[in-house]
């Protein structure tokens, strides 16, 4: 499967900007001296503080392992850039997922992102004649614009940082999610998402609105038989962070039930996350996703690790 990853991302993301404050004045300024090399790698900060970039989520954008943020991925403050790339798996019982990507943050304003999730039926896929191991492919391109707040800085605020955001999904052998009642192979979530640190109790709080037609992530296609339309879902996250390094945390995701071939239940987690510095982190959690397809109680173990600039 193939889809134009950079003509979507510019689509979404100039969508978004459109919608979002000037931030022209935010932009850093060129080198004055130094090697292009010097003067690229200048681009990069790391100013902001350790574990406030957050991770990657599954569909690529900053957050947890659930929930999207509103914080922008990576260290990088209103005067650089941040980069990271991320590899995910999940084992469960009858499934297995494996997720890769990267995400840029522009300014501390804007966010890029871009995964590639590769969904394992494993003995599962035999049932229906698809084959062992066989698999499904997706790619999400997604875009995130900061609209007002900071999470960390407003400590003498109870305004949160509040981002909105888009994510293009596509997911292939559109003839098979067709088989199984989804209406399309590919679509859009749009996102608010609100995120307040507080530094005294050591505590992040994240609340997410998300529209979406998604089945499984996307992975099963969007929308269905039994709906077809936009549902509004929910995403929540707290996190308690013991020390500059490292955190502990859960999570909590609503999902539509589109298809008639099986209801498709919420998701949670409990996750650590150790910051060994701003360039890696590690994060482990154990995840319910409930039903997917022919299979129940689908819960297992999420193991994350990010690197960046």
């Amino acid at each position: 499967m193939r889809i134009d990853v950079l003509a979507a991302l510019a689509a979404v993301s100039t969508s978004l900007l459109a919608i979002a404050p000037a931030f022209a004045d935010d932009a850093p300024q060129p080198a004055s001296s130094g090697s292009v090399i010097d003067q690229g790698m200048s681009m990069f900060d790391d100013g902001k503080l350790l574990a406030t970039g957050g991770v990657s989520d599954l569909e690529g954008a900053g957050g947890g392992g659930l929930a999207t943020w509103a914080l922008t991925t990576g260290y990088g403050t209103r005067d650089g850039v941040g980069l990271d790339g991320h590899f995910t798996y999940i084992a469960l019982p009858d499934y297995s997922l494996w997720t890769e990507g990267v995400a840029v943050g522009l300014w501390d304003r804007v966010e890029l992102s871009y995964a590639h999730l590769t969904f394992d039926t494993e003995k599962v896929g035999a049932a229906p004649g698809l084959g062992k191991d066989f698999e499904f492919d997706q790619d999400v391109v997604g875009a995130k614009v900061k609209i007002v707040g900071d999470a960390i800085y407003d400590q003498d605020s109870w305004l949160p940082q509040i981002a909105v955001g888009a994510q293009y999904k596509s997911t292939d052998h559109v003839d098979i999610l067709h088989a199984v009642g989804a209406k399309s192979g590919d679509g859009t979530d749009f996102y608010v998402a609100a995120t307040k640190l507080f530094l005294e109790e050591s505590l992040l709080v994240d609340v997410t609105l998300r529209e979406t037609k998604a089945n499984q992530f996307g992975i099963l296609g969007f929308g269905g038989d039994k709906n077809d339309s936009y549902s509004t879902e929910f995403e929540g996250s707290a996190a308690y962070l013991f020390s500059r390094d490292f955190a502990l945390g859960g999570e909590f995701r609503t999902k539509p039930d589109n298809l008639g071939i099986a209801k498709e239940n919420d998701a949670w987690d409990v996750f650590a996350a150790y910051f060994i510095n701003k360039h890696v982190s590690v994060t482990l959690a154990y995840l319910n996703l409930g039903n997917i397809v022919i299979k129940d109680n689908q819960q297992g173990a999420y193991l994350s690790l990010q690197v960046g600039l």
